[in-house]
């Protein structure tokens, strides 16, 4: 996917950006309000994590009616990464009248990828079960991710065993935004280990292969799935360009035309400093995507 020295040197440079970008969040994107740290599984919970199991939302302050709903989950190659560091992008959606759940979720060495996806279904069932009491529609309830967090919303998406497993009857998913998305099929990805570095991902992902397959969204696509918005940057990693066009030739297979877009010049990292910029290619996609009115 990327070398591990490159990964070193993107997180760097990802950190560094949010810092400048930091100082300006407050003062362009005050019109929501924030709640803070909410546990999405019971703290008395046997696994409950009392760092990871949080989460934030963002609501528009003015909210006369229930607004669409976005669980937006990060990135960070299954091993790093916190929902502080994206609240521009709570901030931006609510801006935009969109109800934002940012959430954190366990990462690797401490569990695998099929747990991270677990804790990702809890966020989602809490957002369903609660988001109303935010001004949320939770019958609108979309995810979306960049990077490891875009596969992961994409599994949301997709399997819906992960809700059964719940007690839930039907997904709640409704769509699906793709921020430059990596693991839409690691199956096939853990097999080849055709580039350096690939290694590292055995340990969020394990040696099983059936594990690989069975956390890969593109193996539970089916008719039934829900829609996707997919972006893609022209300079990314080749292995997120080749997976996303896969991905979308599958959707094409199954009878959607998915809405796709190539970001030309744009490499990984910026396709999520993106976000900050209200105007920017993906908010002028997603308001409509997800039936919001920028206010």
């Amino acid at each position: 996917m990327f070398s591990f020295r490159f990964l070193v040197l993107s997180v760097a440079s990802l950190l560094g950006a949010f810092l400048l970008l930091a100082s300006g969040e407050y003062a362009t994107a005050r019109p929501s309000r924030r709640t803070r740290d909410i546990a999405y599984l019971a703290t008395t919970a046997p696994e409950f994590d009392a760092e990871r199991h949080r989460l934030d939302v963002y609501a528009p302050r003015k909210s006369a009616v229930p607004r669409p709903v976005i669980v937006f989950i990060h990135g960070g190659s299954w091993n790093s990464g916190d929902k502080n560091t994206y609240s521009f992008i709570g901030r931006r959606l609510a801006k935009q009248g969109v109800v934002a759940v940012i959430i954190n979720y366990r990462l690797a060495p401490t569990v695998e990828v099929p747990a991270m996806a677990t804790d990702c279904a809890h966020a989602v069932q809490w957002t369903q079960q609660h988001i109303g009491e935010y001004g949320g529609d939770p019958s609108r309830l979309f995810v979306m991710g960049h990077s490891a967090g875009a596969g992961l919303a994409a599994l949301l998406a997709t399997d819906n065993e992960l809700f059964a497993k719940l007690g839930l009857a039907t997904n709640p998913v409704r769509g699906a935004i793709l921020d430059d998305p990596a693991g839409l099929n690691m199956y096939t990805y853990l097999q080849k280990m055709e580039y350096p570095g690939d290694a590292q991902y055995l340990v969020p992902f394990g040696h099983n292969q059936q594990v690989w397959r069975s956390v890969s969204p593109y193996y539970h696509l089916t008719a039934s799935s829900p829609p996707f918005l997919m972006f893609v940057g022209g300079d990314t990693y080749p292995s997120i360009k080749n997976s996303s066009a896969e991905f979308r030739k599958r959707l094409q297979e199954l009878g959607f035309q998915p809405d796709f877009t190539v970001l030309p010049g744009k490499k990984h990292i910026p396709m999520v400093l993106q976000l900050y910029w209200q105007n920017n290619v993906i908010y002028r996609q997603l308001l409509p995507f997800v039936g919001a009115a920028s206010q």
